[in-house]
Formats: C-alpha cells, structure tokens, sequence
C-alpha cells in the first residue's frame, strides 16, 4: 500500500475510506441500481421464454452485477389470447423512481416514464453500465424489443406485435422502441424509446435486420 502524508490523512480523516477519499475514484454502486436495458437476449430472437422467461433473464443479468436483491421485470407488453386478458408493461415495473448503472435518474414515477423521461443513448446502459449501439453505429442495435404504446399498454386488435407474446422465433413481428431516441427522421414515433417501429420478424436475423439484437428494458419492482 502506498504512503499517504499524515497532511492528506488529516484532509482525509472525515472520509469514510481512505482509498475512497484519497485513493481511486470508486466504481458505480450496482446495487443502487433499477434500470437497464439487457446487454443480450436469451439467443432466440423474439422467443424470451414468454413474460416469465423474459424477467428471469433480467434477474439472472441483474445478479450477475451485483443488483440481484432486487424483483427485476422486463417492459414487455402481452396480448389477449385464448381468452387471457392483455398485460401492459407499464403495470409490472414498480412505482420508481429508477435509476441507471451510473446512478442517473431515468424516471421518478410511471407518469414521468411515459412523458418527459431521461432515457437516451447516455442513460439507456446496459446493467454492467455500457453504452448500447445507437443509430450510426456498428452495428445499430437502438430497436429494443417493448410489444408497447407509447402509454405502456398493449397493442390491441389481429397485428401480432409481441412475437406471440415473446414465445415466436421465426416470422411474426414485435414493436420496438428506440433507446437513442434517434430515427430515420424527426416524427414522433422516430424518436420514441418504447413504440417506434415493427421489427421485421421476430427471428435473430431479422431483428438485426431492422436495427435490433434482441434486447429489452429491464425495471426493479420494489
């Protein structure tokens, strides 16, 4: 361990931690942590195992960063089927406020989540607190999956927007929203970080081909 002074060490003495104080600068808390977006899918493109299969991937990602002691759920959205009622996704999140890998405010409430959030390119991290592929980037990867409206609701009506309420890896389609707020032009549905777009199917190579990978939101719920 290097010699400190016993001049920093009085400067230092109110400091919890020496090495916090006068040392190096402290990594990003993780266990602060309430919002990400997944740096992977589970591999089968718009097939997450179902909502269930979906939240035990963010909880398995959350507990590999330290973050594990948290009730994770993913910002999905699920459609009425077989006589089943809809889910919305605004619903399975929590109340907030949450907060990214970095400490950073994305959303103090549902309300504020589906207005004037903080979610972008800068905040939208991963769980390990790494910037996701954005429009411009090699490869885009800003369509992440939601199966949402803007309110947080699901889709009704015939349109599979969900890829079979995330059970379909080939054909069908999902909504997707663009965590850089960033489209092909200025229209609102562009900028949107939750219902921007249909991906062009739900199958790994088709999610790449309209801008994605496969990822989606993920929330603590308490």
């Amino acid at each position: 361990m290097r010699h400190i002074p016993r001049g920093a060490l009085l400067a230092c003495a109110g400091a919890v931690s020496l090495l916090v104080a006068c040392g190096s600068p402290p990594m990003a808390d993780k266990s602060g942590m309430s919002f990400f977006v997944t740096s992977t899918g589970p591999g089968r493109g718009g097939d997450l195992g179902g909502l269930a299969g979906a939240d035990a991937h963010c909880q398995k990602l959350a507990s590999a960063a330290g973050a594990g002691h948290r009730t994770w759920r993913a910002y999905l959205s699920a459609q009425p089927v077989a006589g089943q009622p809809g889910i919305n996704a605004r619903d399975r999140i929590g109340k907030g406020p949450w907060r990214n890998a970095k400490g950073v405010v994305v959303a103090s409430d549902v309300a504020q989540l589906h207005g004037a959030n903080n979610i972008n390119k800068q905040t939208a991290l991963t769980e390990s607190g790494a910037v996701v592929n954005g429009r411009g980037d090699t490869p885009n990867q800003h369509d992440i999956l939601t199966g949402s409206q803007p309110d947080g609701t699901y889709i009704a009506g015939d349109a599979n927007s969900t890829c079979a309420n995330w059970q379909m890896s080939s054909g069908g389609a999902a909504m997707v929203g663009h965590h850089d707020r960033l489209g092909l032009d200025d229209s609102v549905p562009a900028k949107s970080w939750n219902s921007s777009h249909q991906s062009r199917g739900c199958s790994p190579d088709q999610l790449k081909a309209s801008g994605g990978a496969g990822q989606f939101y993920c929330f603590a719920a308490d």
